[in-house]
């Protein structure tokens, strides 16, 4: 029986994107989310808010999105945490990259916000159906 998505962490710096993506989880996919507008501020609230899941940006100032991944991996309270990338750097090699990192999928911009929560729940079942296999 696999966990319910209900807590998710968002790490995006644009201000736009994060606004939509906001809009779109909360409102439309009902989840409970927490924002953070940088790889070191996930790093910080991460722990202290315990995510189901993790939506993380890969171009992001200071600590990128590959970089914010890694920290969080050393961290008892986030290391098993799913993590879903989203990018514009979406190409199959970028895509396979990720995924290699540790990533379970990866979403690209620009994203439809209508059915952003759907392709992120899609994902999570996968993942779980996978985890019981």
């Amino acid at each position: 029986m696999s966990k319910d998505l209900n807590r998710i962490t968002y790490v995006e710096d644009e201000p736009d994107i994060r606004a939509v993506a906001e809009l779109a989880l909360t409102a439309v996919g009902n989840f409970t989310l927490d924002v953070c507008t940088c790889g070191n501020e996930a790093v910080e609230k991460a722990p202290k808010f315990g995510p189901d899941l993790i939506l993380l940006d890969v171009m992001m100032p200071g600590l990128d999105g590959m970089e914010t991944f890694k920290e969080l991996q050393k961290i008892p309270e986030t290391a098993g945490i799913p993590v879903i990338f989203m990018t514009a750097k979406a190409q199959k090699h970028e895509v396979q990259g990720y995924k290699d990192m540790g990533a379970i999928d990866v979403i690209p911009k620009p994203f439809d916000p209508i059915t952003l929560s759907q392709q992120i729940t899609a994902v999570w079942n996968r993942y779980n159906a996978g985890k019981a296999a």
